[in-house]
C-alpha cells in the first residue's frame, strides 16, 4: 500500500486501521479474532494504528499493544486522552467529561505506555477540547513529552480551525483527527482548509458513516443491546429508512463500477487528496480486505462528482450525535 504524510515526521499508510469497535464499542469480539484482525491489517500493509484510553476503557489499548508487539518497530501507535473516566457504568457510558490539565495528561499518557507496553506513543491526539484549559497549555504539556522522548508527534480530534492554529503556533501539529465521510462533510468549511494552509494531515474517523455506507445495516435488529448506533440521530427510526435511500444510490454506482458501497465510500474520502488518512475500522478479515483494497481504486472527477451527487450532505437525516457529544466537537 502507498504511504501518505501526516505533518512533517510520520509517514503511514494511505489507510489507517480505527480500533475502536474491537473493544464492544459496535458489540463484542472475541479477543483471539481481534488479535488475528489486527495482525492481518499488517500484514497487508497498513501501518497506521489508531485506539484511546477511553476505548473500552482501557482494554482498546491492551490488545492493541499486545497485538503489535511482534511488528512494534514498523508500525504507528495512536493513542488519545482527554476524557475523565468514571469508575460507574459500562464502555463509552463511563465518559465523565473532558479534562486536559497538564498533569492529568502526563498520568495517563504514563498509564497509556504501559497498556501499549511500548517506550514512546507515536502520535498522541488531545481527544476532545478541554474548553476549561488554553490550549497552549495543553499543547505545551504535550511538547514537554515530545522533547523527553515519550511521545513522537501531536494530534487533535476534533477541534476547530481557530483552536488548531493557536494549538500549532506552540508545537507543530501533525494530525487533526474529524469525523468524515460522504454523509459527515463538516470539515470541508474550516478544519481541512486550516490544516492544509498549516501543513497538517488530515485522519478521518468514521469514513464509512460508522458502518452504514456499507450498505449492510437496513435497520436496527441487528445492532447488539449496547451498539452505540442505537443512540446516533441518524440511526433512530424515521432517519434510518430515509438515509437508505441515500445508501442505495450509492450502492448503484458501486455496482456499476464493479466495486462495493464501502470500497467506493473509502475512495471517495481518499481521493480528496494525498493528505488525507481515513482509519475505518472493522472486526471481519474479510471487510479489512475489502476496505485496503479501495487504496487502489482510480476515480476521475465525474467519479467524484457522481458519489457526491448520490450522497449530498444536505439530504442526510439527523445529527451525527446527539445533544451530549456535539457539545464537545469543534472546540
Amino acid at each position: 500500500m502507498r504511504t501518505r504524510q501526516l505533518g512533517p515526521s510520520l509517514a503511514v499508510s494511505a489507510l489507517g486501521f480505527g480500533c475502536m469497535g474491537l473493544t464492544g464499542v459496535y458489540g463484542r469480539q472475541d479477543e483471539a479474532e481481534a488479535v488475528r484482525t489486527l495482525r492481518h491489517a499488517h500484514d497487508i500493509g497498513i501501518t497506521l494504528f489508531d485506539t484511546a484510553e477511553v476505548y473500552g476503557p482501557y482494554e482498546n489499548e491492551v490488545l492493541v499493544g499486545r497485538a503489535l508487539k511482534p511488528v512494534r518497530d514498523r508500525v504507528v501507535i495512536a493513542t488519545k486522552f482527554g476524557f475523565t473516566i468514571s469508575e460507574q457504568g459500562t464502555g463509552m457510558g463511563r465518559i465523565a467529561g473532558v479534562d486536559s490539565r497538564p498533569e492529568h495528561l502526563k498520568a495517563v499518557v504514563e498509564a497509556s505506555l504501559k497498556r501499549l507496553g511500548t517506550d514512546r506513543i507515536d502520535l498522541l491526539y488531545q481527544h476532545r477540547v478541554d474548553p476549561k484549559v488554553p490550549i497552549e497549555d495543553t499543547v505545551g504539556a504535550m511538547a514537554e513529552l515530545v522533547r523527553a522522548g515519550t511521545v513522537r508527534a501531536l494530534g487533535l480530534s476534533e477541534a476547530s480551525a481557530a483552536t488548531i492554529r493557536r494549538a500549532h503556533a506552540v508545537h507543530p501539529i501533525s494530525a487533526v483527527q474529524s469525523e468524515f465521510s460522504l454523509w459527515t462533510r463538516d470539515a470541508e468549511a474550516e478544519v481541512l482548509p486550516a490544516c492544509r494552509e498549516l501543513g497538517i494531515g488530515f485522519v478521518p474517523y468514521s469514513p464509512l458513516g460508522r458502518g452504514f455506507l456499507t450498505g449492510t445495516i437496513r435497520n436496527r435488529d441487528g445492532l447488539e443491546a449496547d451498539d452505540y448506533r442505537r443512540t446516533s440521530p441518524r440511526f433512530a427510526d424515521g432517519a434510518l429508512d430515509a438515509n437508505l435511500a441515500l445508501v442505495e444510490a450509492l450502492q448503484d454506482l458501486a455496482t456499476a463500477k464493479g466495486v462495493t458501497a464501502a470500497q467506493l465510500a473509502l475512495a471517495w474520502v481518499l481521493h480528496r487528496g494525498d493528505d488525507i488518512v481515513p482509519i475505518p475500522g472493522t472486526r471481519k478479515v474479510h471487510r479489512l480486505n475489502e476496505n485496503a483494497a479501495a487504496a487502489a481504486i482510480a476515480l476521475s472527477a465525474a467519479d467524484l462528482d457522481a458519489i457526491a451527487a448520490a450522497v449530498p450532505r444536505e439530504a442526510v437525516v439527523g445529527a451525527r450525535y446527539n445533544e451530549a457529544g456535539l457539545a464537545m466537537v469543534n472546540g
